[in-house]
């Protein structure tokens, strides 16, 4: 699960709320071991996404960093051409 959230940091453009979101979901997918959550779990899954999505929000706008910014379509890229030499 974990291997699908990206990096959010230092792309132009910014990473979006809904990129921010998703990768809080897989983080607490992962932890909890729930995909979706039992009705009496729903609460506390939800509420571990909505601080998550926080503390990741503060960190990325926290960060400070002297590289160039990346381009998402060019890292976009590279991933299919690794994907395509390691699966052929």
């Amino acid at each position: 699960m974990c291997r699908n959230i990206k990096t959010l940091f230092n792309f132009e453009p910014p990473a979006t709320e809904d990129e921010i979101h998703a990768s809080a979901l897989q983080f607490v997918r992962k932890l909890s071991g729930f995909n979706r959550p039992s009705q009496s779990n729903e609460a506390a899954f939800n509420l571990a996404v909505t601080e998550v999505s926080d503390a990741a929000r503060k960190l990325l706008i926290s960060l400070q960093t002297a590289a160039p910014v990346r381009d998402r379509e060019v890292e976009a890229e590279k991933a299919r051409e690794r994907s395509r030499l390691r699966f052929g």
